[in-house]
């Protein structure tokens, strides 16, 4: 193997900010900021190939052991202390750092190095014993619970109970002699759990710190955020070895988190939590409440000046907002690690606008930078501001967006509850790593304790979730499964609603509204449509639908379901007299009643997408979806429509199909019985002539469903133009229009070219393609899919992100075949994957013309679609 081990500090360094994959994130920004002449405690990183060949092989490269050790030795030298010294000795952290920041989700230990000799020796040399105590019984908990395997919660119970002895509230307040019995404790925890001593040996823990490290690559916690993340597993973890220094030596020291800019708001101002005499763990752990950047600035005004002149270097060298941990001691500032801070999604969108107005990035840049699964946050509901409401508590805002679901206490049984259909709220005291599974299925996280820097709040606005966090009012009992809060006792199961831009939190449900778009969001969309080459259209079944999607910028409509009209109460039942009609003569007396209704739903869509198109797609669900199921609804329809409950069940014994979605459906209808089609024509026709003449530019596009063979297509077509001449001839008023089909048999995407002839657009209906080409049941695959999911036969489910080898393949032969015969042939998607932003890619890729998705999806559609071009040329912002 080449290097293992790259050195960092003032004197040398040996890496740089782009040895990503191979220092991991943490070690290259370490090194970078070493290269800048930050002041970075010394140190060095074991590269990533490291743990890759150590999980391969379960073994260490043999010359890993004397790199480590000039390694040390580049340490002690730039710190002048001594590893293993009684009298001067150098303590060193030992942490994991990915290429791609997975916060909290690895192991870390801190103050390694110390054993009942040393800690004396360090409580001499700083004439603080109390000190040395505390930093030894943290080194004794971390390494017991990280690398000894003993769990944490012994040793918790056990400051808990100090805690209660003295009378107080916080660890800082235990005093020397409490300490010295806790780390007496504290041995005897590790001795009852391991059978060994805890080893006095600092070599020796190093070592087992490392490989403890290592193997947390693996840990379930770590795996669950690659998964969610889609962080491939073979990338491995880097090491990283510092020298420590202490935030807990007193008044005059402190550790803290700043960003650059507000994570929450994007607001270009510093951001900043620390607390004084305490350790970086503190934070992260949200044990202690952290001060703000205000206190800050008052109690230590020349260390925040300090903060800040970094802060903007690192926003000019980084060009982008970033994440600082930092520690003081003794009033020395020091810079322990940086990296790009994670933001809520409404953050994202304004530092990225604000960062290209300042010149830092490229307009193009800045549309790179907004991540298209996370943006659809800003589409989430908030608080109605009429809506009526008393707060029952507040926290600290933590990730923007409102949510109302039942209370859930376990990560386990939010993911549970969410399977099950239901809407949840994560209540914890504190999250961890281990709840990253069922915060990604809450809708919303509340905590009891931590900050806007806490786990809960970072993870939250990473998945754009609404949190609350520090809510100290709240009282939760984890095994009667209860929360108290505002003189209220709730239990599992209770709707609570929470507000992350507020920080209130709400007994019961609160009225909700849509979300607006901000002036930076329709900045960066406008900055995308400017790099796009796909068109984004929208789903819409309704003249509300249809303007919402407007609204967000959509440039037609790429699906009109016109079955969803039929579902109307005032219209089922008229919809069951055709079916239920003996002969063509009753059908079209029943149709008739249907035609005004019709006709008026497409009047009102074609006014609200004046001048753009908008398709069509004739009845496509088989009949038995109109009939009643129940004999209680049985007999009432039976009763209104004149006839026996006895026909009724015939006729829905008659429509039966052992898989109707493969049977007497789509076009099939419009074969056999040309009349449905015929009058839904009818109403399209007469829609578009009434609203022509009322000045609206209207521009149908009628597309034939379930096609499978070319013939289907031409008779429905040609019976199609029919009607439209008799309605011209009628009205005196001509109306453009195309016919086109969805492709969604493999059979029609085979035989493209034969279609193409005849087709003027073809619209991809991939999720009943991807039924036909998987022979996988939407409605049932979800009883096998999860076990393929662990056996790893399958990655992502492909009713959400196209599969774009297999569906992918009939795709791309279907566009070649088609415009070999029709050069002219206009192609969309309009299934479900037509929001998903990985098939928008891939529509790119292969020369769709559109995309269409339903509302709420438009603006992410856009934007994926600007980073498609932006990623497939070389064009550069103007």
């Amino acid at each position: 193997m080449k290097k293992l081990v790259y050195l960092f500090g003032p004197e040398r360094t040996e890496g740089s900010g782009k040895m990503k994959a191979l220092l991991g994130g943490k070690g290259a920004n370490l090194a970078e900021m070493a290269r800048l002449g930050l002041p970075v405690p010394p140190g060095f990183t074991i590269a990533t190939t490291v743990c890759v060949h150590y999980l391969k092989a379960h073994r260490l490269p043999q010359a890993l052991k004397s790199e480590v050790r000039r390694g040390l030795r580049f340490i002690e030298q730039s710190t002048g202390k001594r590893f293993g010294d009684v009298d001067n000795p150098l303590l060193l952290s030992v942490r994991s750092g990915a290429r791609a920041s997975m916060p909290g989700m690895m192991d870390t230990v801190l103050n390694l190095g110390l054993n009942d000799e040393i800690t004396a020796g360090l409580a001499r040399k700083t004439n603080n014993r109390r000190f040395a105590l505390d930093a030894y019984r943290r080194l004794i908990q971390m390494f017991g619970d990280v690398v000894l395997k003993t769990g944490r919660e012994e040793f918790e119970a056990e400051l808990s109970a100090a805690r209660t002895r003295l009378g107080v509230k916080t660890d800082i307040e235990l005093d020397e002699a409490a300490l010295e019995n806790i780390v007496q404790r504290f041995k005897a925890i590790v001795r009852e759990k391991t059978g060994t001593e805890f080893p006095q040996n600092p070599d020796e823990q190093l070592w087992l710190a490392i490989d403890a490290v290592l193997k947390s690559w693996n840990n379930p916690r770590a795996g669950e955020y690659r998964r969610l993340y889609n962080i491939p597993d073979d990338w491995g973890t880097a090491v990283n070895v510092q020298a420590m220094v202490f935030g807990n030596l007193g008044s005059d020291s402190a550790t803290g988190v700043l960003f650059t800019r507000d994570p929450a708001t994007g607001e270009k101002s510093l951001y900043c939590e620390y607390l004084p005499n305490a350790q970086g763990e503190d934070i992260v752990a949200g044990i202690r409440t952290p001060l703000p950047a205000l206190t800050l600035k008052q109690e230590l005004p020349e260390i925040y000046e300090q903060l800040e002149k970094i802060a903007r270097r690192l926003e000019r060298h980084y060009r982008d907002m970033m994440d600082v941990e930092w520690t003081v001691e003794q009033g020395k500032l020091y810079i322990l690690q940086c990296r790009v801070g994670k933001r809520s999604p409404q953050a994202a969108v304004k530092i990225a606008v604000d960062m290209a107005r300042e010149r830092l990035i490229t307009r193009a840049e800045a549309v790179r930078r907004i991540d298209p699964e996370k943006v659809s946050a800003l589409l989430h509901h908030r608080l109605s501001p009429d809506a009526s409401y008393q707060v029952a508590a507040r926290g600290i805002p933590a990730s923007p967006g409102a949510a109302s679901g039942e209370i859930v206490f376990s990560a386990v049984k939010a993911v549970a509850e969410a399977q099950a259909g239901k809407k949840v709220i994560l209540v914890r005291h504190q999250t961890s790593a281990d709840d990253v599974a069922g915060m990604a299925k809450a809708e919303g996280i509340l905590t009891a304790a931590g900050g806007t820097t806490s786990h809960a709040a970072v993870v939250a606005r990473g998945m754009g979730k609404p949190a609350v966090v520090g809510c100290s009012e709240l009282v939760i009992d984890y095994e009667a499964g209860t929360l108290k809060i505002g003189g209220q006792m709730l239990r599992a199961g209770d709707v609570i609603t929470i507000d992350g831009t507020s920080g209130n939190v709400i007994i019961g449900p609160v009225k909700m509204e849509p979300p607006q778009l901000t002036e930076e969001f329709a900045t960066i969309l406008a900055w995308a449509d400017r790099f796009r080459r796909l068109k984004v259209r929208t789903n819409a079944d309704t003249p509300a639908d249809a303007q919402k999607a407007r609204e967000f910028g959509a440039e037609g409509i790429g699906l009109c379901r016109t079955e969803h009209m039929f579902f109307a109460p005032d219209r089922v039942g008229v919809m069951q007299e055709m079916i239920l009609a003996e002969d063509e003569a009753g059908r079209k007396q029943a149709l008739d009643r249907l035609l005004p209704m019709q006709r008026q739903d497409f009047v009102e869509i074609f006014r609200v997408m004046d001048g753009l198109p908008v398709t069509i797609r004739t009845l496509d669900p088989p009949l038995h979806e109109f009939l009643p199921r129940e004999d209680e609804k049985i007999s009432q329809l039976a009763s209104r429509l004149g006839i026996t409950a006895e026909k009724i069940r015939t006729t829905i014994e008659k429509l039966a199909e052992a898989n109707p979605m493969l049977g007497f459906r789509g076009c099939r209808l419009g074969i056999v019985y040309p009349e449905i089609t015929a009058m839904q024509a009818r109403a399209i026709f007469e829609a578009a002539c009434q609203v022509q003449q009322e000045g609206v530019r209207v521009l149908p596009e009628i597309m034939i469903p379930l096609v499978s063979d070319v013939e289907e297509f031409i008779r429905q077509r040609r019976l199609i133009e029919q009607v439209a001449e008799q309605v011209f001839a009628e009205t005196g008023v001509r109306v453009r229009f195309t016919v086109g089909t969805m492709i969604e048999v493999p059979r029609a995407a085979l035989l493209g070219d034969e279609i193409g002839r005849v087709a003027e657009f073809f619209s991809f209906g991939t999720n009943d393609l991807t039924q036909l080409t998987y022979a996988y049941s939407r409605d049932d695959y979800g009883r096998f899919f999860t076990a393929y999911q662990h056996l790893g036969i399958v990655q992502d489910n492909p009713f959400d992100t196209l599969d774009t080898r297999g569906v992918g393949m009939l795709m791309k032969w279907c566009v070649k075949a088609g415009r070999r015969t029709n050069p002219k042939l206009k192609l969309g998607i309009c299934g479900e994957h037509g929001g998903d932003p990985r098939t928008i890619r891939f529509c790119h890729e292969i020369g769709l013309d559109y995309v269409s998705c339903s509302p709420f999806r438009v603006p992410v559609a856009r934007l994926v679609a600007a980073q498609a071009a932006l990623g497939a040329t070389e064009r550069k912002d103007g």
